[in-house]
C-alpha cells in the first residue's frame, strides 16, 4: 500500500504559504507518506515551483506533480522531472490531468472534447515517458504532438524513475491508464457499492479524506466542526455541476444523492469544501472500510489536505487497524 498526502492550496494562504507548505510536507514525511500531491489550475501557484519547495523541506518525500498538457510542452515536463530528480536524488511522480475547470480551459483557448483530451494525454505522456525511460530518442507523429529523435540529457537514473498517475473515473481515463501503464486514480463510492477495480493489468488508487478517532462519536464531532454547512458553498457546488464535464464530479454528485450515512461521507464535497469523499468514524470502522478498498484492488491512497500533523497520525491509526484486522483474518483457521 502506498500513501500520499495533498499539499495545501496556495489560494487558502495568501500570507505565509511557504511556511505552511513546508510544515505540511514535513508532517507528511514523518507520518510515513511516500509523496504529496501538488495539484494545478489557473488560480494556484505554479506546481513545479511548489514541488521544488516540497523537496527542499523534506529528506525523502516525493512530489506527485499535477501536469496539464496545455500548460507545458512534454519536453519541458521531462526536463523539469530530470532536473529535480538530479538535484534532490529522489523520484518525482506525475499526476497527468486531462482537463480542469471548464472556464480555465476556455480561457486558454482549449475546447477539446472530454474523450479527445485523453487521446491528447496519451500522446503527451508517451513522449514524456519515452524521454524519462533512458533519455530517448523519442519520435512521434500524432494528432496533437510531433517530435523527431528527441533526447533528454542528462537522463534520469533508472532507480530514481517516478511513477505516473491518471484519473480512472471515466472509460477514456481508464483506457489512457491502461495504454500508459499508469496507476488509475478513482474517487470511490462506498466500498459495498464498488464492483472491484480493473484486474487486467491496470493498477488502481483512490483519493479520499479521513477523519477518525478512537470512538465514533468523537470522530463525527470533529468532522462536523471541520466541515460545517455552507449555503454559499452548496450554491458553488451546484454551479460547478452545471459547467463541468468531469466524469468523477458527476459520479460523486450522483453518489451524494444516494448516500445514507456510515463511514462514507460526502457532505464536505456537497458544500464545496473538498473535491473527494471522506471516511468518518472510529479507527476500527474506518479501518474496515479501508480494508474493503484494499480487497477490491486499491494499491495507493491519496489523502485530502491534512489540517494538522495530529490528523495524519489519527489516519495512520485507521490504516494500522485495517492491517491488524487483515492479519487476524489471515491467521484464523
Amino acid at each position: 500500500m502506498r500513501l500520499f498526502s495533498t499539499c495545501p492550496p496556495s489560494s487558502a494562504f495568501p500570507k505565509g504559504y511557504r511556511q505552511r507548505l513546508a510544515e505540511t510536507a514535513t508532517w507528511s514525511e514523518r507520518a510515513g507518506c511516500e509523496g504529496m500531491l501538488v495539484y494545478t489550475d489557473n488560480s494556484l501557484l505554479d506546481a513545479w515551483l511548489v514541488s521544488q519547495l516540497v523537496l527542499e523541506a523534506t529528506e525523502a518525500l516525493s512530489p506527485l506533480v499535477a501536469v496539464q498538457p496545455i500548460y507545458l510542452h512534454p519536453y519541458a515536463v521531462a526536463k523539469m522531472v530530470g532536473s529535480l530528480t538530479r538535484l534532490h536524488g529522489r523520484p518525482v511522480h506525475l499526476n497527468l490531468v486531462s482537463g480542469g475547470f471548464r472556464n480555465d480551459l476556455l480561457a486558454l483557448g482549449d475546447e477539446t472534447p472530454h474523450d479527445r483530451r485523453y487521446d491528447r494525454l496519451i500522446e503527451y505522456a508517451t513522449i514524456v515517458q519515452g524521454l524519462l525511460d533512458g533519455g530517448g530518442p523519442v519520435s512521434l507523429e500524432g494528432d496533437f504532438y510531433r517530435v523527431d529523435k528527441l533526447r533528454l540529457t542528462p537522463a534520469v537514473p533508472p532507480e530514481l524513475r517516478g511513477d505516473v498517475f491518471v484519473s480512472g473515473s471515466s472509460e477514456a481515463g481508464l483506457g489512457a491508464a491502461r495504454a500508459l501503464g499508469a496507476l488509475a486514480v478513482r474517487y470511490p463510492r462506498p466500498a459495498e457499492e464498488e464492483e472491484g477495480y480493473p484486474s487486467d493489468g491496470v493498477r488502481t488508487g483512490i483519493r479520499v479524506g479521513i477523519v477518525t478517532r478512537d470512538g465514533e462519536e468523537e470522530a463525527w464531532r470533529v468532522a462536523h466542526e471541520r466541515f460545517p454547512g455552507d449555503r454559499r458553498g452548496q450554491l458553488t457546488h451546484q454551479l460547478a455541476m452545471k459547467v463541468s464535464d468531469s466524469v468523477w464530479h458527476r459520479q460523486l454528485s450522483e453518489t451524494a444523492e444516494q448516500a445514507d450515512g456510515g463511514p462514507y461521507w460526502l457532505f464536505p464535497f456537497e458544500n464545496y469544501k473538498t473535491m473527494c469523499p471522506y471516511l468518518v468514524g472510529s479507527y476500527r470502522r474506518v479501518g474496515e472500510e479501508l480494508g474493503r478498498y484494499l480487497d477490491l484492488g486499491a494499491q495507493a491512497f491519496i489523502l485530502d489536505v491534512p489540517p494538522s500533523e495530529e490528523e495524519l497520525w489519527h489516519t495512520r491509526e485507521a490504516f494500522a487497524a485495517s492491517a491488524e484486522a487483515t492479519a487476524t483474518a489471515e491467521a484464523a483457521p
